[in-house]
Parts: structure tokens; sequence; C-alpha cells
């Protein structure tokens, strides 16, 4: 363990000061993932600005029928929100089907945002990884990628975004409001291309105050399925995140790129009339799986279809 300041501000003005002061700082929360990673040593950070005690653990209505969740509310506490499980199910579903209990307890909002992939290259210091260390290459890619990407990847990175909530988010037309602007969740995480250490469009020293969920009627008609090799404390394969109500529909995947998929073409496709099969081939006809990967395909499409026709009724 390298050695770190720790330090624990008493309001967001503060906080943000002390990380735009170090180029080596890291906001804490509940530190499910971040101090994972400090002990393998792929984090190291010279500042640890411990922002989990600030005044953003509160999920509030907002005045035009909408929901706003802070930062620092833990992923069980706004599972278990009646705002949350009536008027967005689907957040719900997703919160309780990551990680466990415990670390539900733990994990908060803008962490669950800001955890980083499991690709088991990336988490092995001894092993080259362009997102740890840049233009040290991507053994992944002729490797071990049964879990990785087939979407949206570059030459740089095969990753996969881990976040299960963060699926529901882009499904929902999510919000992400910070110290310095607010961020569409569908543009908040990247995609590789040749800048693979950037996960987000955050910048030094920006943090995450709030999520903010639109009012939206669609959302109470809302699922969140999870395919993955166990039933509990398992990375999803694949996940699917969808409102439908006959008429308007809305669908996000995970598990399949190194952002969450908003799937717009295959929203468009039904909304045209196709038929879900149809709409779901249309979304992954961009996908360029691995060697070992391509069954993410025809998963995906299986649980894309399951979960609207189980909405349709």
């Amino acid at each position: 363990m390298r050695p770190f300041t720790y330090e624990r501000p008493h309001d967001v003005a503060s906080a943000v000061a002390l990380a735009t002061g170090s180029a080596g700082a890291k906001f804490l929360g509940g530190g499910t993932n971040l101090v994972d990673l400090m002990r393998l040593g792929v984090e190291g950070p010279d500042i640890l600005v411990d922002v989990s005690r600030l005044p953003l653990d509160r999920v509030e209505e907002t005045p035009d029928g909408g929901v706003r969740v802070g930062a620092a509310v833990r992923n069980s506490d706004l599972a278990a929100e009646h705002l949350i499980r009536s008027r967005y199910p689907v957040l719900s579903q997703a919160l309780l089907a990551g990680a466990s209990g415990q670390l539900r307890n733990a994990a908060t909002t803008g962490g669950n945002l800001l955890q980083r992939t499991r690709c088991s290259y990336f988490q092995d210091v001894t092993l080259p990884c362009n997102k740890r260390e840049p233009g040290s290459g991507c053994p992944a890619r002729e490797g071990d990628h049964r879990n990785l990407a087939v979407i949206g990847w570059s030459e740089h990175c095969v990753a996969t975004h881990p976040s299960d909530m963060a699926v529901a988010l882009a499904a929902l037309d999510a919000v992400v409001e910070t110290s310095a602007r607010r961020i569409p969740l569908v543009e908040f995480h990247r995609l590789p291309a040749d800048e693979p250490q950037r996960d987000t469009v955050l910048e030094p020293g920006e943090l995450i105050l709030a999520v903010e969920l639109p009012p939206s009627p669609l959302a109470a008609r809302s699922s969140y399925r999870k395919v993955r090799e166990r039933t509990s404390f398992a990375f999803a394969l694949v996940s699917v995140a969808a409102a439908y109500d006959g008429s308007d529909v809305r669908v996000a995947f995970g598990g399949l790129a190194h952002r969450p998929w908003r799937a717009f073409t295959a929203e468009r496709a039904i909304r045209e009339g196709a038929g879900f099969a149809e709409a779901a081939e249309a979304e992954l006809a961009e996908a360029r799986p691995l060697r070992d990967n391509a069954y993410k395909l025809p998963m995906a499409r299986a649980a894309m279809v399951q979960v609207l026709e189980e909405l349709a009724g």
C-alpha cells in the first residue's frame, strides 16, 4: 500500500478544492471498488478525499414529478426507496441484482457510476493494460476475453463496464449532476477509442452530486434482466434494462460494451412497427465479437425479447 493523505471535507466546495489541487487525488465514497484497486496496486492516489459524509444522501421528489438521488445514497437504501420501487422498478431491480447485500449497504450512487472494469488484465499489475498503463497493449484481445466487449471496443481496449445500476439509469434518461454541470447518463461514460484510461467524461476534481430521474409514466412499466454465471455476486455476461407500454419503449444493454449501451436503433425500429427480435437484430448488427465471446449476441437478443414480451403482458 502506498502512503496517502486522507481528507474529510465538510462541504462540496472544500472537497472540489482538495481534489482539484492534486493530480493524484481520488474521491472516496463507500470504497467498495477503489479500496480493492488500491490493495491490488492498480490505484495509488496521493490524496483520498472522503465525500461519504457530505449532505448528499437524500432521495427527493422534484417539482416536476421526477426524483433526485444524492450521490451518497447507499445502493440498498435506493433499492428499497418507495419512490424508486413504484415509479422506476427497473432501477430497484438492477440495484438488487448487483454485488451482495453487504456491498450494497456500503456502495454509493456516485461510486457505482465510477466503478472500474473487472477485466483481469486491468486488475493484474504484472500484465500490460492500456487502461492502466496507456501504450502498454491490450492482451485481452487475443487472450481471455470471454466476458468482454462485443460492441464499441477499440484495438486499445475491449473491457466492459460492470455496473448494473448504470444500465437502468441509461434506459431511464437519467442526468448526472456534478459540481460543474449536468451530463445525460448516456453521455457520461466513454467508449475506449484511443484513450481507454478515461472511463467517463468527468474532468479532474469534478464531483458527482446527484442523479436526476425525469418524470416518466413509461418507467413504471419497466424491468431488468441479468444473465450471469451464478445467481449472486457475479457481473453480467449480458443484461437488459427496458421500459415498454405498447407504443413507446426504452432499452439499454449491459455487459456488451465499455459503457452502458443504449439501444436507440432497436427503440426506433420498435416504434416503427418492427418485432422485438427484428429490432434486437438491427441493434446488434454493428457488433464485432471477438474469438470467444460471440455467444453474447444471441444471449442479448433473447434477453431483450423476453423482457419486452413480459412487459407487453
